[in-house]
């Protein structure tokens, strides 16, 4: 399996989703055999270290500083499921978290108009296109669409003035991983690492990736940005939301600290939002 996770294309992204749940089974082969075969545990070993080794890019971290020391700014992110008509109540579980900034994918037309009539009193500033759009608290510039190797745009950036400092802000919506399309979605991923890599400002990287925290597709971004790890002592899972499994929404910084990364319910996606507090 951790062979697999090395292999790009469809083996290493089946690998990744698959790679933390080897972990619960090894720990039920350990608890077998303490009860039954203790010396199979010394076997065990080498199976356990190995996973661990390759589980820790991906494991949950530690907040860098203290909400005490400063306020920082929060962005949550959701993949709100287009045609599920649950728009508007994810928006106003998402502004209720207290968020100063809100990212929104996988929006159609009524959900795009929905979002905006919940948000549009407290969050003034806004920039939509394709399925991805954001809102904030903040006044927002030079917003732009990006298309990262595709026909049509699902992503954006803008520049979010926060009170400590400007920071660009990336929202993308990657293409689903099905049989014939998966190397749309590694064009974006490999064009979003590239958007990033000429980006000389502090930024923040935040949607839904369709790809799992060890997928070799996450490679290029990875390598420009700071994977952020959930610091809540879970693994940050966000889809399905009934029982998570995976993440794949993620959240990527560069030159921000981060105060605090967790997940929250909101609306009727089937996504998690990812709720990440950072300072500027």
């Amino acid at each position: 399996m951790i062979v697999c996770v090395w292999v790009p294309g469809v083996v290493g992204t089946a690998a990744a989703a698959l790679l933390p749940w080897c972990g619960l089974a090894l720990g039920v082969l350990a608890v077998v055999a303490l009860l039954l075969a203790r010396r199979v545990l010394l076997v065990l070993l080498v199976p356990i270290l190995a996973w661990m080794l390759a589980i820790a890019p991906s494991a949950p971290g530690f907040a860098s500083g203290s909400a005490d020391e400063s306020p920082g700014v929060r962005i949550v992110s959701q993949n709100v499921r287009a045609h599920s008509g649950g728009a508007a109540e994810s928006a106003t579980d998402l502004a209720g978290s207290g968020a100063e900034v809100i990212a929104l994918t996988e929006l159609d037309a009524d959900s795009l108009a929905a979002a905006r009539d919940t948000l549009a009193a407290d969050y003034p500033h806004s920039y939509a296109v394709g399925t991805v759009a954001v809102w904030s608290r903040l006044p927002i510039a030079d917003a732009q669409a990006l298309s990262l190797g595709l026909d049509w745009k699902r992503a954006l950036r803008v520049v979010v003035n926060a009170p400590d400092g400007d920071v660009a802000v990336y929202v993308m919506h990657a293409a689903s991983v099905r049989p014939g399309v998966q190397s749309e979605r590694d064009a974006m991923l490999s064009g979003i690492a590239d958007a990033v890599a000429a980006d000389s400002s502090g930024s923040v990287v935040v949607g839904d990736f369709n790809a799992a925290s060890a997928d070799p597709a996450l490679g290029a971004i990875r390598s420009q940005l700071d994977w952020v790890r959930p610091t809540d002592g879970a693994l940050g899972f966000t889809w399905p939301a009934a029982l998570p499994l995976a993440r794949i929404d993620h959240v990527f910084t560069r030159g921000l600290t981060v105060l605090g990364s967790t997940t929250m319910r909101a609306g009727s996606s089937d996504h998690l939002a990812t709720v990440t507090t950072l300072a500027f």
